[in-house]
């Protein structure tokens, strides 16, 4: 064989070679999930939230790319100095909480969660709403209500692939398209699978459980601290327990949210889906993790306080 044989055969083993290690690397990455975390993790595997959950500049909006607009297809940008974080649990009623509430620079709330009605308890403010894809058909029985009085919103839409995909074949994400061309001025995001497999991915590794696996789905909640971490220097949240508050004797019973009269009681609600072996919220779980984060994030809880001394009142500034 010639000389030149020679250097053409080396160089095509040398290809093969390196296309099969590539095609090992990527198979064993996907396999392995959470090596594309090993960045954010610590001492033994945990999670290094000071990492995963980057801490804003004050004053600088910065690009979220994990959240894309349907109207312009560009990535959220978005900073809060103090943000108030209301949650749609009876715990809200009879608070009297609005005026503290509306202070704030940023006020999120959840889903299709009212304020008419609700003023004294809830306030009347909404910077940021952040909604199940199966609450947008709420939304859309009073789209102008949602897009159309309230334009100063930015709504932030989650859900799964098969219905936020953008080729057309997305149920939800096309609803919101139809939206956003009746209301152009509606600031309506959307998660991009990314964003959705690395919320997956956090929930795994606070919680040792696999999301999917365990017939869990997360929480409108849990997307909105993940996304409020990001983007608020402080975080107040209203209304939300603890995950000892149902455990604990006399507590109070309240409805599951302030705006459903009637409706199952909170408590029950929660251990329901914790227990649940398919297709349920773990809202216990969720809150256990909340209160791990506000060791180590600015995060205030109130109304109820937390029943944890670390959280119960102002906790720790993350520098």
């Amino acid at each position: 064989m010639s000389c030149i044989g020679k250097k053409k055969s080396i160089l095509v083993l040398s290809l093969i070679m390196a296309v099969s290690l590539f095609v090992a690397v990527v198979r064993y990455t996907h396999e392995n999930s959470s090596l594309l975390l090993q960045p954010y993790l610590g001492q033994d595997g945990l999670l290094n939230r000071s990492k995963v959950f980057t801490h804003p500049t004050k004053d600088k909006p910065r690009d979220l790319p994990g959240y894309i607009s349907v109207t312009t297809q560009q990535p959220l940008r978005l900073y809060c100095d103090f943000c108030s974080v209301v949650s749609s649990s009876g715990q809200m009623l009879g608070q009297q909480a609005g005026r503290a509430i509306d202070q704030s620079a940023c006020v999120w709330r959840m889903n299709n969660a009212p304020t008419k009605g609700f003023e004294t308890d809830v306030g009347t403010r909404t910077s940021v709403r952040v909604v199940s894809h199966t609450s947008v058909p709420l939304l859309q029985q009073r789209q102008w209500h949602y897009f159309g009085e309230s334009n100063g919103t930015v709504y932030v839409v989650w859900g799964p692939y098969r219905n936020m995909r953008r080729d057309g074949k997305g149920a939800t994400y096309n609803e919101l398209r139809q939206i956003a061309r009746n209301y152009p001025q509606a600031k309506i995001y959307v998660t991009t699978e990314e964003r959705m497999n690395y919320c997956d991915k956090i929930f795994k590794l606070e919680t040792g459980k696999d999301r999917v696996l365990s017939g869990t789905y997360l929480s409108t909640g849990w997307f909105t601290l993940v996304l409020a971490m990001d983007v608020c220097h402080k975080i107040h949240v209203f209304g939300m327990i603890n995950d000892t508050y149902c455990r604990a004797g006399g507590h109070k019973k309240v409805p599951y949210h302030y705006y459903e009269a009637g409706s199952r009681d909170e408590c029950a609600e929660y251990f329901a889906h914790e227990n649940a072996l398919y297709g349920g919220h773990r809202f216990i779980t969720e809150k256990a993790v909340f209160a791990k984060w506000a060791k180590h994030y600015n995060i205030t809880f109130s109304h109820p306080a937390s029943g944890d001394p670390d959280t119960a009142s102002q906790t720790p500034r993350k520098d």
